[in-house]
């Protein structure tokens, strides 16, 4: 089964939010055009839903935003604050049609760890849930925000399961450009397929 999902298209993460991407708006049309085309039996959605005083916030260790910091479950990079549980920043982006969203995992959860990935936290062995929502015969895509980040660890997880996993990269937004370029890297050197959105609906 063909299986979508769509990854933190958040309101923080858009023009106008505490950290936004670049491009993280202009990909909203062609998300919509991907989950309204009935191509894809089954679609998710991320959300970041972190606590206040989450592990991941600058302001919570009273350093600078962008300082990476050693954690017990590897580098952590500290973010401004964003994605706060019931906050209008960690809503889903209001030109973002989630009609088509079957379910909604929400990862960040727990104050002490970080998530990226949409099925693994940073600790690598707490798992979200997602991978239960998924078939055992699924082919996997992948799109929104960001590419260098949650977009590319979700893909690398998914590839370790074996599933056929893809990124759709022009419904993907970067942190930076150099960031995306070493995602794509990594994501094939793991088996991941890069497509663009015409191409993926005429397969």
């Amino acid at each position: 089964m063909k299986t979508l999902i769509v990854v933190d298209v958040q309101n923080d993460f858009c023009p106008g939010g505490s950290l936004p991407v670049a491009g993280g708006a202009r990909i909203i049309p062609v998300i919509n055009r991907l989950t309204r085309s009935g191509h894809f039996p089954m679609i998710l959605a991320s959300q970041d839903w972190h606590p206040k005083g989450h592990c991941s916030f600058a302001e919570t260790h009273g350093l600078p935003a962008f300082t990476e910091l050693k954690t017990p479950h590897g580098p952590q990079i500290l973010w401004p604050v964003h994605c706060v549980q019931g906050t209008a920043g960690a809503e889903f982006h209001p030109g973002l049609d989630t009609r088509p969203f079957q379910n909604i995992i929400r990862k960040g959860l727990r104050q002490e760890c970080d998530s990226y990935s949409v099925f693994l936290e940073n600790d690598r062995v707490t798992f979200t849930g997602a991978f239960d929502l998924i078939q055992a015969d699924a082919e996997v895509y992948l799109v929104g925000i960001a590419t260098d980040y949650c977009v590319l660890h979700s893909a690398l997880d998914v590839a370790r399961t074996g599933k056929k996993v893809f990124v759709i990269t022009d419904a993907c937004a970067a942190v930076s450009q150099p960031g995306a370029d070493r995602a794509f890297l990594q994501m094939r050197a793991q088996g991941v397929e890069l497509i663009d959105s015409t191409r993926c609906l005429q397969g």
